[in-house]
């Protein structure tokens, strides 16, 4: 099934049809059925990585409530019996105003992470926007989407060079974009992760994009300040067995050479530039092609410095509530970033998009776009890439249902007199 041929009665009928023959859907329906099933999937510290939030986590409940402030008011007899679900969006046309937002380490969810996810995404020709902190590399990704529509997430690293080759390679593997993350410049205080102790990382997980890397493989000819000397243990010994297993060139000459070490500590030296200011954009502009988009962003001003910048486009995101315990929602900073932009650049919307309608709002409220995070993370842990095309029909037919039930029958006809604040 392509996504052109994906509507919601169809997917409704689809779904009743195979219960008939005794078939139930192969992930839950429901976003809450879906993470409690996906959670038997994972890893306690899979899980942990993949729910948690920064702090008590409000950041993420004010995600949920941000949206449920939000009233859509249906329109009837309108004639929705044909819908377009298409968007333009940086000079592309898009089949759905979905994309797949950047997840790192996703081979905590599933072996086949972001390959499996990648195959998904191409056949539904939904945008997949390729981690930073991926657990396979975006050429081995972008082969196996063809010509499907793809992104990279950058993370500014300390290294200038490895900056630059990645733009590179994102250029080289088909890339259409650039995401350039900036409120990750520090990992927040993840509680869950915290409490277990586990940082993926310090592991050699999800730093593929890393060690597949020409000019990273350089730099680890440079030699880190020495950690700390600790006791050896179990624990220490295992967690060098994991980096050298993820090292590409295989685990004996990753665990004899050193290599699979050093890459994990010249990570944890340069992955990220706190330092980084809107002096330093003119550098990325300098160095791609590729529109830029800039992502983080949850206040108008910043929107409006990025548009005089040159950026591209802006994603209003707080990391899924990864970050900052207590921040606005991303629902909630849409509206007055949406008016300080002026349709001058596309605006997306990331962090807590959980099913059609809350889409449906935010395109209502000035959004182009949405990234689905969580959810499709849920789906591949439960069924590898046949999980995440399921979660993405279903989001799509619930969106469009909600369209059609809501009086309109295209994205172009999605505005605010859709939705009134239910405060």
């Amino acid at each position: 099934m392509t996504t052109e041929s994906i509507n919601g009665l169809q997917r409704q009928r689809e779904i009743y049809l195979d219960g008939v023959a005794g078939s139930r859907p192969i992930v839950p329906i429901g976003f809450a059925a879906l993470e409690q099933a996906a959670r038997k999937h994972m890893s306690r510290e899979g899980y942990a990585y993949m729910a948690g939030g920064a702090g008590r986590e409000t950041t993420i409940a004010r995600n949920r409530a941000g949206f449920e402030r939000w009233r859509i008011v249906p329109r009837v007899l309108r004639d929705v019996g044909e819908r377009d679900l298409s968007v333009e969006l940086l000079g592309q046309r898009l089949p759905t105003p979905f994309l797949l937002a950047p997840i790192g380490v996703l081979e905590m969810a599933h072996p086949e992470a972001d390959l499996a996810v990648a195959r998904a995404a191409a056949r539904l020709r939904v945008p997949f926007i390729f981690s930073n902190q991926a657990s396979v590399s975006m050429e081995r990704c972008a082969a196996a989407m063809g010509s499907s529509p793809r992104w990279f997430q950058l993370y500014w690293s300390k290294s200038d060079d490895l900056v630059i080759s990645f733009l590179r390679r994102a250029e080289a593997s088909g890339c259409s974009a650039i995401v350039v993350t900036l409120d990750t410049t520090m990992l927040g205080w993840r509680t869950r992760d915290l409490d277990l102790a586990y940082l993926p990382f310090l592991r050699g997980k999800g730093i593929a994009q890393y060690t597949t890397d020409p000019v990273f493989q350089q730099l680890l000819g440079v030699p880190e300040e020495a950690p700390p000397r600790r006791k050896v243990t179990l624990a220490s010994i295992k967690a060098l067995m994991l980096m050298a297993a993820t090292y590409p060139e295989g685990f004996w000459k990753g665990l004899l050479s050193g290599k699979a070490l050093a890459a994990v500590q010249k990570f944890v030296n340069i992955y990220s530039r706190p330092s980084i200011s809107w002096a330093e954009l003119p550098f990325l502009r300098e160095h791609t092609r590729l529109p830029i988009l800039l992502k983080g962003i949850l206040h108008p001003d910043d929107a409006r410095r990025a548009v005089d910048a040159g950026m591209d486009g802006i994603i209003v995101s707080n990391h899924g509530g990864r970050q900052v315990d207590g921040a606005i929602s991303s629902i909630e900073a849409l509206p007055p970033i949406a008016e300080a932009v002026g349709g001058r650049v596309p605006v997306l919307l990331d962090s807590g998009v959980y099913g059609g309608a809350d889409a449906f709002r935010a395109l209502a409220l000035g959004a182009t776009a949405v990234c689905v995070g969580r959810p499709y993370a849920y789906g591949l842990s439960i069924a590898g890439a046949a999980g995440v095309e399921a979660v993405l029909r279903n989001l799509i037919a619930d969106f469009d249902l909600t369209m059609g039930l809501a009086g309109c029958r295209s994205v172009s006809e999605i505005g605010p007199e859709n939705v009134i604040d239910g405060r």
